[in-house]
This record gives C-alpha cells, structure tokens and sequence, in this order.
C-alpha cells in the first residue's frame, strides 16, 4: 500500500518513527567521538533552532491563518490562540517538569525538586523539545485527512524532513555531553536516542484530536507553533550560545531556517 493510501494516524506514527531514528542517528556519534568541541554542538544547536523556526511559520501558522478564512473563522483568531495556548503549555510542562539544560551542574536543575539522576534530567530536557514537534507531525498529518486547501501531503512530509534533519544534531548534543562527563558509550547512545521517543506518541494525540475534531485544526497548527517557538527562545537559543558561540550558533540557526524553508516552499 503507498504511503499517500495510508491512514493519517499511521502516516503521522511512520514520519515520527523516521524522526526518532534521526535523533538515533545523532546520539550514534557517540560510539565515534568523545571528544566533539562544543563550536560544532553550539553550531548543531542552532541549525536545530533555525529548523524549528522555520517550520514553525511555513509548516504551522501560515497554514492556520489560510484554514481560519477557508473555515470562515476571524482570520486572526485561531492563530493566535492557537499560538499563546500552545506555549503556555510548554511553559507549564517546563514548570513543573524536571529537567537540567546541558551544561548546567546538577545544582541547576529546573522544575519541581528530585533526586533523579543527572542524565535522567538531561533527557528529559530533550524530550520537552520533542513533544512540540511530535505534535506538530501529528498535526499536519492529520490536517491533509480535513482535505483542506492549504494542507497537502508533501507539506506534511516535508516538515517531517526537517524536523528528522534537525533531529540529528539533538541526538549528538544529548550523547556526547553524557559521555564525556563520564558515561558508557552505549549509555550515553541509550539516553541521546530516547529523547525521541515521545514524539510518535505526541504525533499520534496531535492526528487524533484534529481528525476527531476538525474545527479545532487551525487552532491545533498554531498551538504547535507556539510549542515550539516557545522551546526555541527558552531553551534552545540559549543553549547554543551558552559557551561563547554566538556567532556560530547564530550562523548555524541561518542554515537551519534557509534550509527548512526551501523544503518547505519547494515540497508543500
């Protein structure tokens, strides 16, 4: 059966079991080096945010604003509902979630208190950027099912793409650290891949809740905007410029957007 045949929720899973691979892919780097230099992390970062960047505007909210007019909803409306709830609830989750940023002694550690291990909140501070783009994934996928005019199954595919694509360095940023503060290779690989194992979940809520309810599908696409801008200037950004790298980190984010941004012109 050709992929177009298949059933969103199915298409959305097979995308996010791709992105999860490429953050597998990533954290694989691991068994290479140990001793990667954090201008090629920061670099990698901020492609990683430039892609979320991107995809945030040509994948999600353009979108959002043409399915409101096609819908007959206030064309700003949604999209900006849609935007605020989803980084509210990201800043909730980065609330109460524990999680350490990398680089950051344990002493650091965000959210309520515990006495999980470093690299346990580590990884969680990964998958807090994952559950947006799952979901985003999830979305999009789900929006070609409403059979609306402005979402098209190469567009889904194409934000799938690049958010695999910059999946790949935040697999490296998570393995690598791990292991050069001390931990097995195969650990270190074990904790950078797992942090994309929540975005086929999140991929699979994202399907379900717009094709259960259409109505809410420009609000859905912007909340995932949200999420991930949200995820981009919290944490994202700052940590790539966080060891003095700014203007690579920054060079890397143009990459990241320009490179986002063609496939999404060009595929969707």
């Amino acid at each position: 059966m050709a992929f177009a045949e298949l059933n969103p929720i199915v298409q959305a899973i097979l995308a996010t079991l791709f992105t999860w691979g490429m953050t597998a892919v990533g954290a694989a780097l691991v068994f290479l080096t140990v001793f990667m230099s954090k201008r090629i992390l920061d670099l990698m970062l901020g492609f990683a945010a430039g892609v979320m960047t991107a995809a945030s505007y040509w994948s999600l909210l353009a979108p959002s604003i043409e399915m409101s007019e096609y819908l007959g909803y206030p064309v700003w409306v949604p999209p900006l509902v849609g935007f605020v709830l989803g980084a509210g609830f990201i800043n909730l989750i980065d609330v109460f979630l524990p999680h350490l940023h990398l680089r950051e002694p344990r002493s650091r550690a965000e959210g309520v208190k515990t006495s999980w291990e470093r690299s346990t909140l580590l990884v969680l501070a990964i998958t807090l950027h994952n559950i947006p783009e799952g979901l985003a994934i999830g979305v999009a996928f789900g929006a070609v099912a409403a059979d609306l005019p402005s979402a098209s199954l190469a567009g889904a595919v194409a934000l799938a793409i690049g958010i695999g694509i910059q999946n790949f360095p935040e697999g490296t940023a998570v393995s690598v650290p791990l292991r050069r503060v001390g931990m097995s290779r195969l650990k270190a690989f074990w904790y950078g891949q797992l942090s994309g194992f929540v975005e086929p979940i999140a991929a699979v809520i994202g399907a379900t809740a717009v094709l259960i309810a259409q109505p809410i599908l420009p609000y859905a696409l912007a909340f995932a905007a949200g999420a991930m801008i949200y995820v981009v200037v919290e944490e994202v950004v700052p940590e790539s410029h966080a060891s003095g790298h700014g203007n690579i980190a920054t060079l890397g984010f143009i990459a990241g957007f320009c490179v986002m941004m063609s496939l999404d012109v060009a595929l969707g």
